[in-house]
């Protein structure tokens, strides 16, 4: 079969590898269609900070299952699934109390363990969960990044009451923006990229800005009337924009931190401590995959507009320097198996 593989940083080709088998508690996919995320070309760029070398690439898929290894139950040849990439321990602390997206011996596939940038991959049956037929692959393979932001909304408990600044319009802020409209959420979006601003307007958003064109502090007040925004989720993670978010939100306001990096960020005690606010983290999915599938299947959210280019997985290379070189006309680039 072939794979994407990357050795090492800004090493990737289109590789032969062994197909694997389904062993106990398994089954084998043939991956039909992948998305690819901010991570992957931050691991093909050698800025992802939790990946390991080398490794085949690759979270967000979806397929129809092979064959099945011993055990397995509730699963036949031919269904099609779409895959929760977080594994997990089920022993530690976190998994004890249901977090296990923040296990302590966490594994993603396509970050610490190799993904689903390949023609076949074995699968534990507990990480796969079917889709209708009658969706096509790609929608399946978007199920995870709506798991995203079905995660950080219900850490921040979203509700319809809320107004709500993203902080980021790329794939991650649209989804949760259709998600939190989802629940009648009054949305403000900020982003430096005229045409995803232009495309958070078409998914309902009340209010886009252009940090680079409009004060973002000044636009939230006159939003707000000057109380402040009593929910912020930053997609973005660009450590020096932390004071501004502590200054925009509301006494008892929350904030979502879904964008990380390794750089410190200016945490300016006196407003969390005046405001009493509230910091979640947000990482992965906690067994979102059934929600999230419930709102596609019930037409609350259209997880295809997203989709802005396809390109054939043997090119995935030429599809990630596409994605790098033009931001402005990429959404969600969709690897096709």
């Amino acid at each position: 079969m072939k794979v994407v593989f990357i050795a090492e940083p800004h090493s990737l080709e289109i590789k032969e590898a062994p197909t694997p088998a389904a062993g106990k508690g398994e089954a084998l996919l043939r991956v039909r269609a992948a998305g690819i995320c901010g991570s992957d070309m931050h691991i093909y760029h050698g800025t992802n900070p939790l990946a390991k070398y080398p490794r085949i690439i690759g979270h967000e898929f979806a397929g129809e299952i092979a064959a099945l290894g011993e055990g397995v139950e509730g699963f036949s040849v031919g269904d099609k699934v779409a895959v929760d990439p977080v594994t997990s321990c089920g022993e530690c602390y976190a998994c004890s109390i249901g977090r296990r997206n923040v296990c302590e011996r966490l594994e993603v596939f396509g970050v610490h363990r190799d993904g689903g940038f390949a023609e076949y991959v074995a699968i534990p049956v507990a990480n796969l969960h079917k889709v209708p037929f009658s969706w096509s692959f790609e929608k399946g393979a978007l199920v995870e990044p709506f798991t995203i932001a079905a995660n950080v909304l219900s850490r921040t408990e979203c509700a319809g009451s809320d107004k709500l600044l993203i902080m980021g319009a790329g794939p991650i802020g649209q989804v949760i923006l259709q998600a939190a409209r989802r629940l009648g959420t009054a949305c403000a979006v900020s982003d430096i990229v005229g045409v995803r601003l232009e495309k958070a307007r078409r998914l309902g958003a009340e209010l886009t800005v252009n940090p680079k064109e409009t004060s973002l502090e000044e636009a939230i007040g006159a939003w707000t009337g000057g109380k402040g925004v009593p929910l912020i989720v930053d997609a973005v993670g660009s450590p020096d924009l932390f004071p501004s978010l502590l200054r925009m939100a509301s006494p008892a306001g929350r904030i979502g931190l879904l964008g990380f990096s390794k750089e410190p960020s200016p945490f300016v005690q006196l407003e969390a401590v005046r405001k009493e606010l509230s910091i979640f983290g947000s990482r992965l999915n906690r067994n979102k995959f059934p929600e999230v599938i419930s709102w596609f299947d019930d037409g609350l959210v259209d997880p295809e507009l997203l989709v802005s280019h396809r390109f054939p997985f043997v090119k995935a290379k030429e599809a990630m320097e596409f994605v790098q070189e033009h931001p402005s006309e990429v959404c969600k680039v969709i690897l096709e198996f």
